[in-house]
């Protein structure tokens, strides 16, 4: 099943440290050298880089040892790449089926087509290759091996067949790999309709919807793993120790694994000989009496065997039998003797012991497998990382993933390295290379030269993509080039006019000698190059300038990075002013701010040249954890983009790219067709948001939404605004002045941040492009955690238990600080600070400093040592706090209410009244106790709160 990630421009700007790196690394004069085999290799030394673009639809690639890469394409096409031409071109189009016609008559993209592409193991000698495909006119697929000769594929042996129906959607399968003994694997689909549960619908006509008649039928070769024996007549022949001899009655002999509902792209452990898989499962959200939640698995297979669809899922979850009659479940089967009595069932009905999934995980977050994320699925898979199998490799990835499984998923766009035991069972699971972001991966395995090529289909399903493409990622384990940041003091302005070209922040991981060049050049005029890493140029004529920066270390790597400089229109100039602090947000209370804007040739908002219409204004509150940086430094344009930026970022962080698009169909409706169904519908809003986190079917299709249980009512809120926004021409913004009252969203906990930007494009100058500028203000919580210090000296930091944070444990003479905080209206501090004696901490004073541990003192506040705890006795009493509050007295009278704060272990928050303070200050906390050894702690600190007078006032 195919289901989908995120767009963004080649080569991969948003990708932090990857960013400047992503051009292809010459290893001509570099040895690479390996770290220590239980040495995680740094992410810096993997560089996506991509291979093509120009794909439509991308299904499967192969890569040959020069480079060479085949693809083919769901409608047909089979592409080839020349990596000497660095051309991608089109050697044939195979005729293939793309549709099916429903009950209604209704004419709908299936996901057949192209489906499968495998070379010969001596490809290099007999130049065969394998396609697997829905015939273009009878209803079957077809597994059957070409020739590649003088650029073309030619002399077709059709090997097996596969009879299938096109009445419903869906599952394919495809994938195609081989062992050492030359069988050829290939995973088939269930060819059954796609529902929420176990598919077991024996009422007369509804075939197509029981997969019984396929994934659990031992004489049907749909939802199977097949391992067969090409020959070289174009046959094949049955190699032994299949899951059923030859021979055996109502039985298919190419069968290696069955009960399968799609399984996806396979790989064999060529140290090992088992096999792994991905496989896509149900749709269900929730545990219901009809059947279990969904699950995908990435799966193991160590020998033949039943895997369990449509009865089991997971760990050998159990679907009650289902009465599509009566409309209700039945009983389970036994997964030690599964049974199929279908009367769509050609096989035998007793089936071999059904194997539980070696890894699974549903729409959720995976309780046993965490890591997984949550949100769309569809489990792809990936090879098992081998050096050995690279002879000669120019880049081998690192002894570190000897023996992993290198696996990634469509829908949720990571890649996983899972390490096994000494007996190939599952150990643990952490992600590679975070910061890459592929674009629904549908097919991934390592090239010849060792590198890991990943085949990334794109945003739009059953259409092409602008955002397709074949990436090779490589690994360098030698010098690698150095970090490039480039930047300029003026991004232009009227000439003439100087501006000073900054390399700071470029660095070079392996520590070596920098050289820098500069290379300023606008058409028809020549370059100026400079040669020291931070020159002052002046721009006297008009135009477009390109600045690059080429910084060379010592070992002769280079890297650029170019930045553009508009000559002949002053950029405007916008800011926002607050009345009030400008570090922290208080909720409930007014926030007042007012925007100007200037523009030298555009005139400003105070003399009305400029509109407020003109200017876009946003102000949103962002959850606890989100990355505000890459608003502030990816967006660069007014209207829709400023206003919603927040909601862009949320989704492309999420899935929602993978079925959606702004006006372009996808799989599910357009944001577009949503607004439209819901204007002027008041409940839309909450009906949304709970979709979102929920999940839901059938009001757009077949398509069942997912569920995100883990996004924020307030992140599935902004998101949900954007798309009831997205058909207005002209969306409009806060005014430029005025006020905003922060409220928290239902359910959290404060401790996010409020983002203010307001921006402006001008109208340019004749020939001289327009210029955008923004101002932006982060305001974050007034409850500030003690560990998030960015000074700590002489002091501890602790995690606390369950995952809720650090402590600061400070001794004497030791101190925290805080960078730049605006102390204005900040009368009060409450300070989460304690002296337990079971801690072994003896008090202490806490002094308030400004700007340095020794600056002026604006406020302090003793912590005395606590008296000793019976912690028993606070236990028994928290007992019986909460049984007093849950259940009646003997006499019949009512529970009594539960205290104020339960908690016999809580204690209140040390205050500390401070002078006031205008203005930015770093703040320092300074911690004394003259008696105290210097072994002892003094306290515990959790927590900061900021207050200023109306806090106090509420």
């Amino acid at each position: 099943m195919i289901t989908s990630n995120y767009s963004r421009k080649r080569i991969f700007p948003v990708m932090g440290i990857l960013a400047v790196v992503a051009s292809l690394l010459s290893f001509s004069s570099i040895k690479p050298t390996s770290p220590p085999a239980d040495e995680k290799p740094d992410e810096s030394r993997f560089t996506p880089v991509v291979v093509t673009e120009d794909l439509d639809e991308p299904m499967v690639f192969e890569v040959l040892k020069d480079g060479t890469a085949f693809i083919i394409e769901r409608k047909g096409g089979f592409k080839k790449y020349d990596p000497v031409t660095n051309t991608t071109s089109v050697i044939a189009t195979i005729p293939v089926n793309t549709k099916y016609t429903s009950a209604e008559g209704q004419v709908r993209e299936a996901e057949e087509g192209l489906m499968g592409l495998s070379l010969d193991p001596n490809f290099e000698q007999n130049h065969w290759l394998y396609l697997y495909y829905a015939h273009p006119t009878e209803k079957k697929h077809v597994l059957s091996r070409w020739e590649f000769k003088d650029d073309a594929i030619k002399s077709e042996k059709v090997m097996l067949e596969v009879p299938t129906q096109r009445e419903v959607c869906c599952h394919t399968g495809g994938g195609m790999t081989w062992d050492k003994a030359g069988n050829l694997y290939l995973t088939v689909g269930n060819n059954t309709g796609n529902g929420q549960f176990g598919q077991t619908d024996e009422r007369p006509g509804r075939s197509s919807w029981d997969d019984q008649r396929g994934s659990s039928n031992t004489n049907d070769l749909r939802g199977k793993i097949l391992r067969i024996h090409p020959e070289p007549d174009g046959s094949y022949t049955i190699p032994a120790g299949n899951l059923f001899p030859k021979g055996t009655p109502k039985t298919r002999p190419e069968i290696y694994t069955m009960g399968h509902r799609n399984p996806w792209r396979i790989f064999v452990d060529s140290k090992t000989g088992y096999i792994y898989w991905g496989e896509v499962g149900p749709d269900a959200t929730d545990d219901t009496p009809d059947g279990p939640r969904g699950y995908d698995e990435l799966n193991q297979a160590k020998k033949p065997g039943f895997y369990g669809w449509p009865y089991f899922i997971a760990d050998n979850v159990g679907y009650p039998f289902y009465d599509y009659v009566a409309k209700k479940g039945g009983d389970k089967k036994d997964p030690a003797k599964p049974l199929n009595n279908s009367v769509n069932n050609t096989g035998l009905t007793e089936l071999p012991p059904a194997q539980p999934a070696f890894i699974y995980y549903p729409y959720g977050v995976s309780e046993k497998f965490p890591l997984v994320g949550s949100g769309s699925r569809s489990a792809t898979g990936g090879p098992i990382y081998h050096r050995s199998d690279f002879k000669n490799a120019k880049r081998p990835w690192p002894a570190y993933y000897e023996g992993k499984w290198i696996a990634t998923d469509f829908s949720r766009g990571w890649i996983m390295a899972i390490t096994m035991d000494e007996n190939s069972n599952y150990k643990s699971m952490e992600r590679i290379l975070p910061n890459y972001r592929p674009v629904e991966p549908i097919d991934m395995k390592f090239g010849p030269n060792g590198d890991l090529y990943v085949l990334e289909y794109g945003s739009n399903w059953f259409r092409k993509s602008d955002n397709s493409a074949l990436v090779r990622i490589e690994y360098n384990g030698g010098n690698r080039k150095p970090l490039v940041h480039a930047s300029s003091s003026k991004t232009g302005g009227t000439v003439p006019f100087q501006a000073t070209l900054s390399s700071q922040g470029t660095k070079d991981f392996d520590g070596d000698a920098l050289k820098y060049q500069w290379k300023v050049t606008t058409a028809g005029g020549a370059p100026k190059l400079f040669t020291t890493a931070n020159p002052a140029v002046t721009f006297d004529k008009a135009g477009v300038y390109t600045a690059t920066l080429t910084v060379t270390d010592a070992k002769g790597a280079s890297n650029s990075q170019s930045i553009k400089i508009i000559a002949g229109n002053e950029p405007p100039a916008v800011t926002v002013d607050l009345a009030g602090n400008k570090t922290f947000y208080f909720t409930d209370q007014p926030l007042a701010y007012d925007v100007t804007v200037s523009d030298k040739e555009d005139g400003s908002l105070a003399n009305g040249k400029i509109t407020p219409a003109q200017v876009a204004m946003s102000i949103d509150y962002l959850s606890e954890g989100f990355d505000y940086a890459e608003i502030i430094q990816g967006q660069r344009s007014v209207d829709a983009s400023t206003q919603f930026a927040v909601a862009k970022v949320l989704m492309s962080k999420s899935d929602c790219n993978v079925c959606h698009q702004l006006k372009t169909k996808s799989v599910g409706p357009m944001f577009t067709e949503i607004a439209t169904k819901y204007q002027g519908d008041a409940k839309a809003p909450n009906y949304l948001i709970n979709k979102i986190r929920n999940g839901g079917s059938g009001v757009w299709g077949e398509v069942n939404m997912p569920a995100h249980p883990a996004m924020s009512v307030n992140d599935a809120s902004t998101i949900v605004n954007y798309i009831l926004n997205s058909t207005t021409k002209t969306l409009s913004t806060l005014p430029v002045k005025g006020t905003y009252t922060v409220k928290l969203p239902e359910g959290d906990k404060g401790k996010g941040s409020v983002l203010i930007r307001a921006a402006y494009t001008d109208r340019g100058v004749k020939t001289i492009p327009a210029q955008t500028a923004e101002n932006s203000i982060v305001l974050r919580s007034a409850d500030v955690s003690a560990s998030s210090a960015e000074v700590i000296k002489g002091a501890e930091i602790k995690a606390r238990g369950m995952g809720s944070g650090s402590n600061v444990i400070p001794f004497a003479n030791s101190y925290i600080g805080f960078k730049k905080l605006d102390l204005s209206g900040i009368q009060e501090l409450e300070l989460a600070a304690a002296a337990q004696k079971r801690d072994g901490s003896v008090g202490g004073t806490i002094e308030v400093r400004l700007d340095s541990p020794t600056g002026d003192l604006i406020g302090e506040v003793k912590v005395e040592r606590a008296p000793e705890q019976d912690i028993a006795k606070l236990m028994a009493q928290l007992e019986s706090q909460k049984a007093d509050s849950t259940k009646a007295k003997p006499d019949g009278t009512a529970p009594k209410p539960a205290p104020a704060n339960p908690n016999p272990f809580y204690r209140p928050p040390v205050k500390a009244s401070i002078k006031m303070v205008n203005g930015i200050h770093d703040v320092y906390f300074v911690f004394k106790n003259e008696a105290a050894r210097p072994i002892e702690p003094l306290m515990t600190l959790t927590s900061i709160k900021f207050l200023n007078e109306k806090n106090e006032k509420n």
